[in-house]
């Protein structure tokens, strides 16, 4: 079977608290949520709205967003539970007629995050930028290998049950 991975929200330091209208939760699962913002004009991109559009991704749990996002595995039924959540959300908030019928998409959004962090090394930081263009929104992305982000004193782990190493 192969690995999935994906990303998870970090924060360095409060930041995202103060730029972001939600801020994503530290630990969260996130992928970039672009969608949001596929009908947005120049006009929508002011203050925390503008910063969500430049520098956020989109968590998966508080639907808030984070600048910061760390690549680690992810188990199939997390996968499963995310794309649900992702459907009902698209329900809730964009109005899709059920979460069936919007099941496909959400799960399109999460293969393309996945595809995103596959050939990364786990705690490999990533951060998106957009920008507003004749086409619609342009999406780029910044990766920055674990060795460079110092992670070490930050590492990242699926699972808070495991064990302290060397005690």
């Amino acid at each position: 079977m192969t690995d999935h991975y994906l990303a998870r929200a970090i924060h360095f330091d409060e930041s995202d608290m103060n730029i972001f209208h939600t801020p994503a939760r530290t630990g969260e699962w996130c992928i970039s949520g672009g969608f949001e913002f596929s009908n947005w004009s120049e006009a929508d991109l002011s203050g925390k709205a503008r910063q969500a559009f430049t520098n956020g991704w989109l968590g998966l749990e508080t639907f808030g967003r984070v600048t910061v996002v760390a690549i680690t595995k992810a188990e199939p039924a997390e996968i499963d539970a995310l794309t649900e959540a992702l459907a009902a959300h698209f329900v809730s908030h964009y109005g899709a007629p059920s979460v069936d019928a919007a099941r496909d998409v959400a799960a399109e959004e999460i293969q393309q995050m996945s595809a995103l962090c596959a050939d990364q090394t786990a705690n490999t930081l990533l951060m998106v930028s957009r920008e507003l263009t004749e086409a619609g929104v342009r999406e780029s992305y910044r990766i920055i290998p674990p060795q460079e982000a110092g992670l070490d004193q930050f590492a990242i782990h699926g699972s808070l049950d495991e064990e302290p190493h060397g005690h």
